[in-house]
């Protein structure tokens, strides 16, 4: 027996669509979000503050007058006061475009910064795994020695490599059995020679670095990962590398802005550049076109356009990492 007005089934009870969020009963409005506190939303900036003036007047002025100098022609005349400055607009960056040398420098540079790069992430990030499976003592040995290579000024580390590698007294060439071989006089081995020198001074801060991401990453996922029978290579590419991408872009970056602008080592070790100048680098070019041919406002146009090949290289960077929904 069914219920009067029914039509032989169980009646439907349809409830009204409820859209947004019920309200209180004092009859107040909720809104989305959570409240913010009063005046919050700038304390983080006042704290700021004092580290950005600093900033300011430790970047911005400096990058102003070089900007500003490679707008003139300024040579060691202008410097003198022998002759009075003559502005030039863009023809020190006309002049410079114009050189082949320039841009042979440039890719030349290029292309060590990237062997130098992947050579450090790769060193870095080795070591810092091997951290995490050595007991303390060898840990902590691990640790010291590379925080001393990283505390040696270039100078010093570079003056140390030569003598390791000196084709008279080294005992690199001895142990080897390589006899007087200059490891300088060659484009290619001085080049080697420098990136290694590179790759000893700059590994210790990828490796501290990404072996503190990997200790916060929890163990409970390490442990999963080892149970499915993952190879250490598959643990770290699936699993520790996909956490650890924001320290990976961090130190990505930082190790490209680093080995770009590379300079000590390679005047130290090629003398200046190599024979003929076969071992330049961008910098070490500016540094003979603005002190050694007293070119200052060419030399400043080779020090603008590094900082904007490093300005755009950083924010393309970002940018592929935002359109892949990476948070940074």
């Amino acid at each position: 027996m069914t219920a009067p007005g029914s039509s032989g089934g169980v009646d439907r009870v349809r409830l009204p669509a409820v859209r947004g969020r019920p309200r209180p009963r004092d009859g107040s409005r909720t809104s989305g979000t959570a409240p913010r506190p009063a005046g919050r939303s700038g304390t983080p900036w006042l704290h700021l503050a004092p580290a950005l003036v600093v900033l300011g007047g430790l970047l911005a002025y400096p990058v102003y007058q070089l900007g500003l100098i490679s707008l003139f022609h300024y040579t060691q005349a202008q410097v003198s006061g022998g002759e009075p400055t003559t502005f030039q607009g863009l023809g020190n960056y006309g002049e410079l475009f114009a050189d082949e040398q320039f841009w042979q420098v440039l890719l030349t540079t290029v292309l060590f910064a990237a062997a130098c790069v992947a050579s450090t992430l790769a060193v870095g990030c080795a070591l810092a795994v091997l951290l995490t499976r050595v007991r303390a003592v060898p840990r902590l040995a691990l640790m010291l020695a590379a925080l001393g290579a990283w505390a040696t000024p270039a100078v010093t580390g570079s003056t140390v490599w030569l003598l390791l590698f000196d084709a008279d007294f080294g005992p690199v060439n001895r142990i080897l059995g390589l006899g007087d071989h200059s490891w300088t006089y060659g484009r290619y081995s001085a080049f080697s020679l420098v990136l290694l020198e590179v790759v000893w001074c700059s590994f210790p801060f990828v490796m501290v670095t990404v072996h503190a991401g990997i200790r916060a990453v929890p163990a409970e996922v390490l442990e999963a990962a080892a149970l499915d029978g993952a190879s250490q290579w598959r643990v770290w590419r699936s699993v520790l590398a996909p956490m650890l991408r924001p320290i990976l872009v961090v130190v990505t970056i930082q190790s490209v802005i680093w080995d770009f602008k590379v300079f000590t080592q390679i005047y130290v070790m090629t003398g200046g550049g190599g024979i003929a100048g076969q071992n330049l680098v961008l910098n070490v070019y500016a540094y003979q076109k603005a002190f050694a041919s007293s070119q200052y406002g060419l030399g400043a146009a080779i020090g603008v356009v590094m900082l904007l090949i490093l300005l755009a290289v950083t924010l393309v960077y970002l940018r592929l990492l935002r359109r892949r929904g990476e948070e940074l």
